[in-house]
């Protein structure tokens, strides 16, 4: 009979549980959740271009190094253009003359993040940035700098300004 005292006992126990009171409003939606847009059927998935902007986005801060492409031990210009197109399984061509030479060339007023800005000195093709949006770029400028981000509209980079170029 032991066997059926434990029983009885965790009978009772468990009845204990079922005699809670009622959460308020238990039941009931909340006129705020009623009118609330229900999330999207999935997730927003990001256009080549976008991974290419936010992925050189996230490399602000990196050492400047001349032939560098590498987050560990840093960037020059077109490392990091060779980098993050790379990173979204897009092969380019390292070096900026040969990014510009490939790059398919859009009107500034067309770019969206992830195409290329391309600047020249005097004389040549001297560098390459990542288009994020908004008038502003992602680049690694030069030694003793990091990867910075920069506005278009400055007088420098208006000066120097040659076109937009995509590569994805």
């Amino acid at each position: 009979m032991p066997r059926l005292g434990q029983i009885m006992l965790g009978v009772a126990l468990l009845a204990g549980c079922a005699h809670q009171a009622p959460i308020p409003d238990a039941g009931r939606v909340s006129a705020e959740r009623q009118r609330a847009k229900p999330p999207p059927a999935s997730p927003v998935i990001k256009s080549r271009g976008q991974r290419i902007a936010s992925l050189a986005e996230r490399m602000i801060g990196k050492p400047y190094r001349y032939g560098g492409e590498d987050p560990t031990t840093g960037f020059d210009c077109s490392g990091l253009v060779h980098f993050t197109h790379g990173a979204v399984g897009i092969s380019v061509p390292r070096v900026s003359r040969n990014q510009y030479r490939r790059a398919k060339k859009i009107p500034l007023a067309a770019a969206e993040p992830g195409d290329i800005i391309f600047f020249s000195d005097t004389a040549k093709l001297s560098h390459v940035a990542i288009y994020v949006g908004d008038g502003r770029f992602v680049h690694a400028p030069s030694s003793g700098r990091t990867v910075t981000e920069d506005d278009l509209d400055a007088a420098y980079y208006q000066e120097h300004f040659v076109g937009v170029g995509r590569l994805h």
